[in-house]
Formats: structure tokens, sequence, C-alpha cells
């Protein structure tokens, strides 16, 4: 008993090494008492006001138990938003309100900016114009802090348009802008869709009670099972020194940690989904199986739905959409590229610059009929690039954004051709990169002529014999899916080398990682090694393999046994919950791996 209150007091206070994570057990007690708490109000006449205040403190709570006194940043952020929404309906003049809505954009954006990309701008700025400025003071990074200002920006802009009333009740805005499941890791609330549920009264079914502890359980099993035990026992160790291992070890990394990161994030989105569910409110869902995608484009309509849908209505169809693009949409593409360019001081980049920009200028001028298309292309990059950047301060998150772009752009492109000018162009992309390989034996032409051999011999095959027989005509899908999931995750050399470091140091590490694979991957292939490091790796590969399988299942069949779970009775659902808590145990590592989505 004399342990008690030393643990109440470590529960209530601010600890910056052990952050109220769904993973830990302290989180699942404040839960418990959350929910006590929860369940006397919610039963209550006057439970509607009573509950969202309730809540809103005990995520401000939350929230300052993640990030100590930044919990004030949150107050400000909020305070702002509640005060434009009500300035915003009660005013007449269409000029004010339009100028309060850019006021409200503006300073949660400035407010994110300086706390995110502070060094960033900086470091820029210097190797722009020789510079030595540093920042006196260091910056850190609020969690959460990309999550709620892309919620206010979206409240703020939907009242302007109307979409939806002002809330009027400060509490209850702050209980949207702060609910604490999805406060440091999203998925982000749009106003439009979480609003209305502050005024309705709380119900809890026992399928949805079934429901919620099905999706709980399953993010903590994508979280400890799949995504740290993938990191801690494989995918770490090759990216901290990319060259002690073989080149089959680094292309392994590179597909395990595209598993890892999905079970990572989808996991953290499951819990909150689930929590949320159990106190009546229901969260967007952010992933729709996306290793299914058989594209770049469909791969980034089922990841991260809910930033992938704020980009587009917020940024992507106002520059314009597939509608048109004004001087900002060029201007911004050609102001990233420059930066870029400048960044970087490498001769051939800036002259790769020079050159996209110069074909675009050139389209516009001489292809008028086309300059609708070229437009769209241009927002498309514009938007991919910017939501790099949104993952982090640093040019690797905006180069694994472009590359993503130009996933998007080819597919386009691509579908778009008939057989003959795919296999012409695919054809003569790798002549050229083998042409490359054989004068500069440099193991990027290497591995990337391979790569496109492959595509063209399976584009070749796959083309000439879908129509023969059903069987093969799902050839085109299996192998369109390979390719995306290949693609995707080997953008995610930029992505994953520089996470969870500092600016400062994240574009000389990130770049370092990733061309220390790329040479690996590029080098000599001993494919007798293979069978050894398998064995080696054997738990890893396994646990990967079942994880693939069962992200490929389809949609009907998980439905089927998330219901089952759901109807099946108390107490066997008890009894599956202690089991699965136990299994659980077992794989958590004595240093808990932190949800990767909390620097964002």
């Amino acid at each position: 008993m004399s342990d008690l209150p030393t643990y109440l007091l470590q529960l209530l206070s601010f600890d910056s090494q052990h952050p109220l994570l769904f993973t830990q057990i302290h989180f699942w007690v404040f839960f418990l008492l959350v929910y006590a708490g929860f369940s006397f109000i919610a039963t209550r006449s006057w439970r509607l006001t009573a509950r969202n205040a309730y809540l809103f403190f005990v995520s401000l709570f939350f929230y300052y138990k993640t990030s100590g006194l930044f919990v004030l940043l949150l107050v400000f952020s909020t305070l702002l938003g509640w005060m434009l929404g009500i300035g915003m309906d009660c005013s007449l003049s269409q000029p004010r309100r339009k100028a309060m809505m850019a006021v409200g954009v503006t300073l949660n954006l400035l407010m994110l900016g300086f706390f995110k990309y502070a060094y960033f701008f900086t470091d820029i700025f210097n190797a722009t114009f020789g510079t030595e400025y540093s920042i006196a003071i260091k910056i850190l990074l609020p969690v959460g802090i990309s999550f709620f200002t892309f919620q206010n920006i979206s409240y703020i802009v939907d009242v302007y348009k109307r979409k939806i009333p002002h809330v009027a009740n400060i509490l209850d805005f702050g209980f949207y802008t702060s609910f604490f499941p999805q406060l440091v890791a999203g998925p982000i609330l749009r106003a439009d869709q979480f609003v209305p549920q502050l005024y309705k009264p709380f119900f809890l079914g026992r399928r949805q009670f079934g429901i919620a502890v099905f999706w709980i359980l399953n993010g903590l099993v994508k979280k400890l099972v799949l995504s740290d035990y993938l990191a801690v026992n494989f995918v770490d160790r090759v990216f901290e020194n990319p060259l002690l291992y073989t080149p089959f070890e680094n292309f392994s990394a590179l597909m395990l940690y595209s598993l890892q990161v999905y079970a990572d994030f989808s996991g953290y989105t499951d819990i909150a989904i689930g929590v949320a569910m159990l106190m009546g409110f229901y969260l967007p869902v952010n992933f729709n199986s996306p290793y299914k995608a058989q594209n770049p484009t469909d791969f980034w309509r089922r990841w991260h739905m809910s930033l992938s849908r704020w980009l587009r209505d917020y940024l992507y169809i106002p520059l314009g959409g597939n509608r048109t693009a004004g001087w900002l949409s060029y201007s911004l593409l050609a102001l990233i590229l420059a930066i870029a360019a400048f960044r970087l001081h490498n001769l051939w980049f800036a002259l790769a610059v020079v050159a996209v920009l110069v074909v675009i200028g050139l389209l516009w001028w001489l292809r008028p009929a086309h300059r609708r298309t070229l437009g769209t292309n241009v927002n498309n990059m514009d938007t991919m690039l910017l939501g790099g950047l949104w993952h982090g301060a640093s040019f690797n998150f905006i180069t694994w954004g472009g590359l993503n772009g130009l996933g998007i752009l080819v597919h386009k492109w691509w579908s778009k051709r008939t057989w003959h000018t795919r296999f012409v162009a695919l054809g003569s992309v790798t002549a050229a990169l083998w042409l490359l390989r054989l004068l500069t034996h440099a193991p990027l032409f290497n591995m990337l002529s391979f790569i496109t051999t492959v595509m063209l011999i399976g584009y070749i095959l796959i083309a000439s014999t879908t129509h023969l027989t059903p069987f093969t005509s799902h050839l085109s899908t299996v192998w369109s899916t390979l390719l995306t999931f290949v693609f995707i995750s080997f953008t995610r050399l930029f992505f994953r080398s520089g996470s969870n470091l500092d600016p400062a140091e994240a574009n000389e590490v990130a770049w370092r990682t990733a061309s220390q694979m790329v040479h690996q991957i590029g080098s000599q292939w001993n494919l007798a090694q293979v069978p050894d490091i398998v064995g080696h790796y054997w738990a890893p590969f396994l646990l990967f393999a079942l994880g693939m399988v069962v992200h490929w299942l389809p949609v009907r069949f998980k439905r089927r046994y998330r219901l089952w779970f759901a109807r099946i009775p108390l107490w066997l659902m008890v009894l599956v919950v202690v089991i699965a808590v136990f299994v659980l145990y077992q794989f958590i590592t004595a240093d808990l791996q932190p949800f990767i989505y909390f620097q964002f």
C-alpha cells in the first residue's frame, strides 16, 4: 500500500520518458478511471454538456501527460478556432468573414511552421545565402501538433463555407479539438463529420461493444506482435548500418519496414477507433488494406485516408484540382525544386530541375489544349510534395513525397496509353538504364535496370496471356499489386532513414543511409546466402509472411470474423481477451517502441 501514493503521483505528473502510450499499462489504468467517470455522467439527464466538458478536461490532462506545458498551445489553438467560428457566423460582411478565415488558417500554419519547420527553414536560408544563422533556443516539437492544427483549419474553413454552423459552447468545441484517443496520431477529424456527434446522446449496443473490443485487440496485436517485433529483430538493425548486411538483407529490410509502418500506424488507429467507440463516438476509417492497391493512385486512396482527403479538400482543390492550375501552383512547384537544388549542391540535380521547369514552360506555351492536364499534374505534384513535408521537416520527406507524386503521374500517363506505346516506353527506359549501367557500373543503375527488366518481361508475358484463360486474367492484378508494393517500399528508403532524428541531422543521415542501402541492393547478389539468411531470421520472415497473408484476406472474410467476435458470449470474449493479453505480454520488448506517427 505504501507504493500506491507514489504510483498515483506518477500517474498524475508529467514524465517525458513515460508518456501515456496505448501499449503501456498506465494508459489502460488511466482509461479505466476515465471510463468509470464517463459511465456515470453519460447516464444522467444533463449528460451531453457534462459529457463533452468532462472529456475535454480529460483530454487536456492526457495531452499534458504526453507533452507537458505544450498543453497551453492546444488551449490557445482551441480558443482561436472557437472565437473565429463565432465571429464568422455572426458577421454579415463577406470580406470580414474571409479575413477571419485567412487569419485563422495563417495563425495555425505559423504555429505549426515555428515548432516543426524553424530549423528546416533556417537551414534552407543558410544554404541559399551562405550565412550561418542559428536558432538560440532549442525548439521541441509538440506531439500531435500537425493533427490538431489541421483539425482546427478544417473547422475554420468549413464554418466559413457554411458547411457546418459554429460550435457555441467552448467546452463542446474543446472536446472536438482535443479528443484524446486520436489527439496525438490521428486519424484527422473533419469538422463536418465529427461536430454533429457532439450533440448525439451516448449509445453503446452489445454489438458495438464487441466490435470496439475487437479493434483494440487488433491494434495491440498489430503494434506489439508485428510492428515492434519486426523493428527490433530485423529492420532497425539493417537501417542502422546497411553496409554490414548483404543485398538481400537490405532489400528485405525495406519490404519488412513497409509492413512494420503499416502495422504501427494502423494499429494505433484501430485502438483509437475502439476506445472512441466504447464512448459512443465514431472515428473515420484511416486504412483500407493499402497493400492491395494496384497502383500508386489507388494506394493513396487506401493509406492514411484522413490525411489524403484533407489534402485533397483543403490543398489540391483550392490549388485548382482537376480544373486548372494558377500561378500559385506553378510557382510553388518551382520554389520547392529550386530550394532543393540550392540545398543539395548537386550539379546533376540542379540541371534536372532546370530541365523539368523548362519542359513544363514549353508545354504550357506550345500546347495550350493540354494546359488543363498539365495543371492537374502540377497540382498533384504540389500536393504530394507538401504532403511529404507535412510528415517531416527535412528534404528526405520531400523526396519521399515527390517519388510518390511521380509514381502517381506515371500511372496516370500509363493508364491512358496503348499496349504498343507502353511496350516502347518501358523498353526504352530499360535500354537506357542498361546503357548507363555499362558506362558507369553504378549500383543505382544496376538496381534500376534489373527492376525495369523484370517489369518488361512480366508485362510482355501478362499482356500476351491474360486473354487466354480466366486464371491468367488475374495475373495482371497480382503483378500490379506486387509492383506497387515494391515501389511504395522503395520510396520509404527516405521516409524511414530520416525518422526520429533531429532536423539538423535528418538530411545528412537520411541521404547517407539511403545511398548505402541503394549501394548494397545494387551490388552483386549471392543467392546461395539467401537460405541461410532466411533460416537465421526465420521468425521475422515468418511473421512478415503471415502478416501479408492476413492483410490480403478478402474484406468480406475480415468482416465476418469481426462480427463473429462481437456476437460471442461475454464470458468467451473475456477469455479471448485474457489469452490475447498473455500472448501480447510475451512480445513486449524491454524498451517499448514509440508509435512512428507520434513524431508528426
